[in-house]
């Protein structure tokens, strides 16, 4: 009877924590795994004067209107997926004072303060959203962010890996300040600020996941992905750019050797591993496939904030069916820019869980 008792025990605790989506096998693989990650993880609301004359001038850049906590805090709440976008800027000094800081002005409003450090005058790569309009962030200089999220990774060693996707930003936009072009060379300074900061210890690289295969897609078709076991505390960056730039990209690190960066290449290239499908409504059935031969996908449960203002959770529950590692929102809580009780988090109560 007591063998009777302990076996039993012993099935109802295995079955508590498979089903409680809280603690995750480590001998599962990386890509195993689904994780709940923001989008534009550093922005900071844009403040209601400058929001208020800005959709008065265009009532679609309602999309803009969103904001997040700190990236610690973010990671602090759980969520294991992380977006940055970088500007380009080795001199410094080329996106400080933005244009909106004199619309403010002009209404005859105070701006909240900005830059007080003058992050923006010192030389390497900024973040933030839009030059001149959505330029408030968390962290202005990517070697801020990167340094805090690794102040964040000592003090919560075994966690999940993070796993960060990279805009190149360059586009230009009417009446704001031309942005300094992404060559090959300034897409290889991003490499050179995470290893800045990062050792190949805290980093999961193209490299590590390669192992002797050949080629990344050989290997991760054959082999699959690490063991969470293996990457523990580490980070994964991947480059969320089209092939213009990843090929640039590539030219400093052919077949992926010696990258940091995982480039978004569709399947049957040689460095194809992650890809970037942010609609899971139009692209279900690829995003299954692909995850099913074994690659990684991040995809998006809301954009432009229009999910959370009509409280839509289809595109949410798509993304989850999908088998995307990666689901990114702006809502892992609620608005607080608008009425809205929408919020992106698994059924568990977490944001990640296993597959």
């Amino acid at each position: 009877m007591k063998a009777l008792s302990t076996v039993l025990l012993l099935i109802i605790s295995i079955m508590f924590f498979s089903n409680s989506g809280h603690k995750i096998s480590e001998e599962i693989k990386l890509n195993h795994i689904q994780i709940i990650g923001s989008h534009n993880s550093y922005k900071i609301a844009i403040e209601r004067p400058l929001m208020d004359y800005l959709l008065k001038e265009n009532p679609t850049l309602s999309g803009l209107e969103y904001e997040h906590i700190s990236l610690s805090e973010q990671l602090n709440l759980g969520l294991r997926g992380l977006e940055l976008d970088v500007f380009y800027d080795p001199e410094g000094g080329h996106y400080a004072d933005p244009k909106g800081l004199d619309i403010v002005k002009s209404l005859d409003a105070e701006p909240q303060p900005f830059d007080v450090e003058q992050k923006l005058q010192l030389p390497g790569l900024k973040i933030f959203h839009v030059q001149e309009i959505d330029f408030r962030s968390h962290q202005l200089l990517l070697k801020d962010a990167l340094k805090e999220l690794k102040k964040w990774s000592q003090a919560n060693e075994g966690h999940t890996p993070i796993i960060i996707t990279i805009n190149a930003k360059d586009g230009e936009i009417p009446n704001t300040r031309k942005p300094l072009l992404f060559t090959a060379e300034a897409l290889h300074s991003i490499d050179t600020e995470i290893r800045e900061v990062f050792d190949d210890e805290r980093l999961i690289t193209p490299d590590m996941v390669r192992g002797n295969f050949e080629t990344l897609e050989q290997a991760v078709l054959a082999n699959g992905w690490p063991l969470l076991s293996e990457v523990k505390n580490r980070f994964m960056f991947i480059l969320d750019e089209g092939e213009e730039k990843t090929n640039e990209y590539l030219t400093r690190f052919p077949n992926s050797k010696g990258a940091v960066l995982f480039v978004n290449k569709e399947e049957g290239n040689p460095n194809a591993a992650f890809r970037i499908m942010n609609d899971p409504m139009e692209n279900f059935e690829k995003i299954k496939n692909l995850v099913a031969l074994g690659y990684m996908v991040r995809t998006r449960a809301d954009a432009d904030t229009k999910e959370a203002r009509e409280n839509d959770y289809n595109r949410f529950e798509k993304a989850k069916a999908s088998g995307a590692q990666v689901i990114t929102t702006d809502y892992y809580l609620p608005s607080k820019l608008f009425k809205s009780d929408y919020k992106v988090i698994f059924e568990n109560g977490s944001y990640e869980r296993d597959m």
